[in-house]
């Protein structure tokens, strides 16, 4: 530990204060609690949780109202070095942070983003790992896994298959962490190849992978976002940069076309937390020298902003009865795409969404009461980080009969067990058709 470094931290001001340069848990959350101490009204710092080890899983909220959630503000995250060995995507939250706090105020866009969205950073969900790191290589070292020796991306429960594995404390902190806010999208930082990854990474025949293909319900949505963030990076969007390692056409890739796996958190995320969650992979290099860490800064800082701001994508609102009161967990989806643990609204009667311009229908289920139909039509040009605004009245004569408050969450099992085939998860779009008609080549 450099605590030179570490107590120049605490001093300096925020304002390039943060050297590129990789920094240790201590160093971490020293910079972590100077930007909530100097940055108090746009940022909050908790813990969700310990690792193994008794570290803490931090976690900075940046937005205007970084407290608590706001009705009709959309929750975004960021999760990082997950596999402790791959380091860049740590440092690069890290100077996300510091440019969103530093230009609130100066910067329009910026300015924008932070009025309208909570930001989560989680910069280490495996803060053991990364200090367990004693060589750093470009291809594996013994930080990857926790200090259980369990590999967190294969940790989580899967909707394909029974994964009996020891839930891991990192990986009950991150499942809690969910059920407290109404995340609407994330991404999971990752190293090792360049390509954005979107679900599903494990799958059955009914969602395409006789077809060596797994896709959900809104691989529309999945692929726009995917191509939002590779399009932006420069070697990213070539596809090839790394050697000796696959091409991704637009460098992107759906998860288990690439490979299948079993008990991912993306998965997770997006059938059991509502969630639209895609894997970054940032560099060929698992654990760069940190002299590159300017360039892998410059080369996604653009992707990192423009993909937090599609978290207004699509459409918004909350389901009310007709006496005006919001109604939490009601089924709220679109017709043909429909979920397997399907998504509802949280405790504010809120819904969110993400959904590409076109027109749709609306599906809205109360138990006890007949599905009610609203047509949308989500417009080619968003609105200035918003998603369309759409309440829904139900219209039920006399009193609404009180819905259930208790935990509607799906349980946690293979849920795709026996599910026939589904035309909106087997339809590939051209990004996928063109990697699928790749990999069945190299495969």
């Amino acid at each position: 530990m450099d605590f030179v470094r570490l107590w120049l931290g605490l001093l300096l001001p925020l304002g390039g204060a943060l050297d590129f340069g990789y920094h240790h848990q201590e160093e971490m959350e020293a910079f972590l609690k100077n930007v909530a101490r100097n940055y108090s009204s746009i940022t909050r710092l908790h813990s969700v949780g310990k690792s193994v080890k008794g570290r803490n899983l931090w976690v900075l909220v940046v937005g205007r109202f970084p407290k608590e959630h706001r009705i009709g503000i959309p929750e975004f995250k960021y999760v990082a070095n997950m596999h402790g060995d791959e380091t860049v995507g740590r440092e690069l939250l890290l100077h996300l942070i510091e440019h969103l706090v530093t230009k609130d105020g100066k910067d329009l866009e910026i300015t924008n983003l932070i009025n309208s969205t909570r930001i989560h950073f989680m910069p280490s969900m495996n803060p053991d790992g990364f200090e367990a790191v004693i060589k750093p290589d470009c291809f594996y070292s013994n930080g990857r896994e926790n200090t259980n020796f369990y590999d967190l991306n294969r940790n989580f429960p899967d909707a394909f298959e029974f994964n009996n594995v020891s839930r891991q404390p990192e990986t009950v902190a991150i499942m809690e962490w969910l059920k407290t806010e109404t995340f609407v999208l994330s991404a999971n930082l990752h190293g090792g190849a360049l390509v954005a990854s979107y679900p599903f990474d494990n799958g059955v025949p009914a969602t395409g992978t006789s077809h060596s293909r797994s896709l959900t319900p809104d691989d529309d949505v999945f692929q726009y976002l995917a191509h939002t963030y590779a399009s932006r990076n420069p070697t990213m969007k070539k596809g090839d940069r790394c050697k000796n390692k696959m091409n991704f056409p637009n460098g992107i890739t759906n998860g288990y076309s690439w490979y299948p796996l079993k008990g991912g958190m993306q998965d997770y995320n997006y059938i059991w937390a509502q969630c639209f969650e895609i894997t970054l992979e940032l560099s060929c290099c698992k654990y760069p020298h940190e002299e590159k860490l300017p360039f892998f800064w410059n080369k996604n800082k653009a992707s990192l902003i423009e993909y937090i701001k599609q978290v207004h994508l699509g459409v918004k609102g909350q389901v009310f009865d007709q006496n005006g009161n919001p109604l939490p967990n009601v089924i709220v989806e679109v017709q043909d795409r429909k979920h397997i643990c399907p998504y509802r609204t949280n405790k504010f009667g809120e819904y969110y969404l993400l959904l590409l311009p076109g027109s749709y229908v609306i599906n809205v289920t109360v138990p006890g009461h007949n599905p009610y139909l609203t047509k949308v039509v989500i417009p080619e040009k968003s609105q200035n980080f918003s998603a369309l605004k759409k309440d829904i009245l139900l219209p039920f004569r006399g009193q609404l009969d009180s819905i259930p408050v208790s935990n509607p969450s799906c349980p946690k099992i293979p849920l795709y067990s026996d599910l026939p085939s589904h035309s909106a998860a087997t339809k590939p779009g051209l990004f996928l058709f063109l990697v699928t008609v790749f990999h069945m080549f190299v495969k």
